[in-house]
């Protein structure tokens, strides 16, 4: 029986190198990676202008922690979408098709929570393949 190997991975610089999580987990194929939130790269800090700015910067955080990889956007097949507020649903949908225009759009759900990191308006957890 073969062991499966699991790869932590790490390089973006999203997240600063402190915090007690990888940016993401790979399993074969699979690229599992870390909630993203709309921070500022390299720091806590959320970017400033409510949902539509924080949605907007997770997606490119995303894209990077992605791109440290090797992979992009089309590489995504699911997103776990987290948001404060629900009534942010329509807003978060705008910026989220803007950011996916001419690429797939990978499998989605949403659902509202109560009390994201940094007081964040909204999460995105998402799943890739190699």
């Amino acid at each position: 029986m073969s062991e499966t190997r699991i790869e932590r991975l790490s390089g973006s610089g999203v997240l600063p190198a402190t915090l007690p999580f990888p940016e993401g987990t790979a399993v074969g194929p699979l690229v599992f990676l870390s909630g993203q939130l709309g921070n500022v790269p390299g720091t806590l800090a959320l970017v400033p202008g409510g949902i539509r700015a924080e949605a907007r910067q997770a997606l490119e955080n995303i894209a990077r922690v992605l791109r440290a990889q090797g992979l992009d956007v089309d590489h995504l097949v699911r997103c776990t979408v987290m948001l404060a507020d629900m009534a942010e649903w329509p807003a978060f949908n705008e910026v989220y098709a803007g950011f996916f225009a001419g690429h797939p759009l990978p499998a989605r759900s949403a659902f509202g929570c109560n009390g994201l990191a940094l007081g964040a308006r909204v999460e995105i957890e998402c799943t890739a393949a190699r």
